[in-house]
């Protein structure tokens, strides 16, 4: 006998949903601060204020410095918020725990050096607006540019001749370098990630990167951190007597050695296919004639330049202080209309430079004020005594360590915050001297801006035009950052000695 079939009813059927896999948190384009970096940023200070012990030797109000000091440099690093809003931040936080007073938070943002380094952004801005920076450029493209080398070494001795007036090396690999080898390296059917990258345009990128090291280490004015070195140390007790010429003495020799070096060793290196480039003087001819002849916004550059850089130079017997003569030209580009006021408002590296390297300078002057720095530079004494060893093998070891750890750091004015001060007392502590351990200290900090890709402004600048391989980077870095400390080494101990730096 069959089954009966199922009684047939009108009850609504229930369906139970199977169980759904839970879709991952993550974190959306959310605006403000990036999660992860904030957090990792105010971990380092939080650890460093209350899971590390006190020394002794430091008061709990400059350990709390210190904790903030190093959430800042992390941030720096890290990027959880541009730069001038994390350097405000942590600003904001040492008045609100009353670890600094607002007095001493701010007493850095009236720093001569600082609106120096403005004004001389201004004064970079005038370059690139009055086309002058590219009129040079051409001129030795179509002086030198018949072959690859000779290229090379024009553009080279091009950035090297503008650099005291245009301090962002950044500004200069990005407004005006870069868009020249781009063009130049076009012209000779050289293009980036198309297999063609190596005729023309890695060798030339290449050989400008690494050749900015030493236009940047030339004068006290061709880097932005340069001037904040001076003013580190400055704090620290070293008093450089009339440091744009004190800089550029003790430096000419081994950064004219090096930068005439530098494209011949990169040639014969990371030679390009391209040997001979006879259409490259033509394009810069071409390029001139379009230009036309030299305005008269150019002309007035140009001379308020000279009379600028004359200045620096001879402000000291003058009792013409750098900044007032910076000021001077400034004053002389507005009134005569070369830059307006809303040109000087738009350039907003300026007014971030402000910020931060205010933030930077003060916390490191509170930092060595309250006790922190020479504790540290004690201790690296100490360690440094317990091995026997004169000032010279000491000199030599710091300098070899804060070269190399720039590894760990994205940029050159991160680790100048964060090192260049504790660095300077320790060797101070070894009993080097004063002076040739600041200046040897800041011409590594330029030295060390060719190492990586992420080393400095200049080297995202120039690795993201795409032209260079990142094996080849690294691998070009290291090799001419030994063979610039070699040269450095060879021909400025000597050199230093001579003018009396010890």
């Amino acid at each position: 006998m069959s089954n009966p079939p199922p009684e047939a009813n009108n009850a609504a059927v229930i369906n139970i949903p199977t169980h759904t896999r839970r879709r991952p948190f993550r974190f959306q384009n959310l605006p403000g601060a990036k999660p992860i970096p904030l957090a990792l940023s105010l971990a380092v200070g939080l650890i460093v204020c209350f899971a590390i012990p006190k020394p002794s030797q430091v008061t709990k109000q400059a350990w709390h410095l210190f904790a903030i000091f190093l959430t800042t440099i992390a941030g720096l690093v890290l990027g959880p918020l541009p730069v001038g809003a994390w350097a405000f931040v942590c600003l904001t936080i040492s008045v609100v725990t009353k670890t600094l007073p607002f007095k001493s938070a701010f007493a850095a943002f009236t720093n001569e050096v600082i609106w120096l380094i403005v004004a001389s952004f201004f004064f970079s801005r005038g370059f690139v607006k009055t086309g002058l920076g590219d009129r040079m450029a051409m001129y030795f493209v179509r002086w030198l540019g018949k072959s690859t080398l000779g290229l090379a070494y024009g553009l080279a001795i091009c950035e090297a001749i503008i650099s005291p007036a245009m301090p962002s090396t950044t500004a200069r690999a990005g407004g005006i370098f870069l868009p020249i080898i781009n063009s130049l390296a076009i012209a000779g059917e050289s293009r980036p990630k198309d297999g063609s990258a190596r005729r023309l345009g890695a060798f030339l990128v290449q050989s400008q990167f690494q050749s900015s090291s030493s236009s940047s280490a030339l004068f006290l004015t061709a880097a932005a951190q340069n001037m904040l070195c001076i003013k580190l140390a400055d704090s620290l007790g070293v008093k450089i007597k009339n440091p744009w010429v004190t800089w550029l003495k003790a430096s000419c020799f081994p950064a004219m050695v090096s930068l005439m070096l530098t494209p011949l060793i990169v040639y014969k290196i990371f030679p390009p296919e391209t040997k001979h480039t006879p259409d490259a003087p033509i394009l810069a001819q071409t390029k001139l004639d379009q230009m036309g002849s030299v305005k008269r916004d150019e002309w007035i550059m140009l001379g308020t330049m000279l009379v600028t850089v004359a200045l620096w130079i001879s402000g000291e017997s003058l009792g013409i202080p750098s900044v007032v003569a910076a000021m001077l030209g400034l004053s002389i580009l507005l009134i005569l209309g070369v830059l307006t006021w809303d040109d000087c408002l738009s350039e907003k590296s300026a007014w971030d430079t402000l910020a931060w390297f205010g933030v930077l300078i003060g916390m490191a002057t509170q930092l060595t004020t309250l006790g922190v720095v020479p504790w540290m530079s004690t201790c690296v004494a100490n360690f440094l005594k317990s091995l026997s060893v004169g000032w010279q093998l000491g000199l030599l070891l710091l300098q070899a360590v804060y070269f190399f750890i720039h590894y760990l750091f994205a940029g050159q004015t991160a680790h100048v915050g964060a090192l260049y001060s504790a660095f300077l007392s320790m060797h101070l502590t070894a009993k080097v001297p004063g002076t040739l351990a600041a200046l040897t200290l800041a011409y590594n900090t330029n030295l060390f801006g060719a190492l990586t890709h992420y080393s400095s402004g200049q080297a995202a600048v120039y690795y993201g035009a795409g032209y260079v391989r990142l094996p080849d980077v690294f691998k070009l870095g290291i090799v001419m950052a030994m063979i610039n400390i070699t040269i450095w080494g060879l021909i400025g101990t000597p050199w230093w000695k001579i003018l009396g730096l010890y």
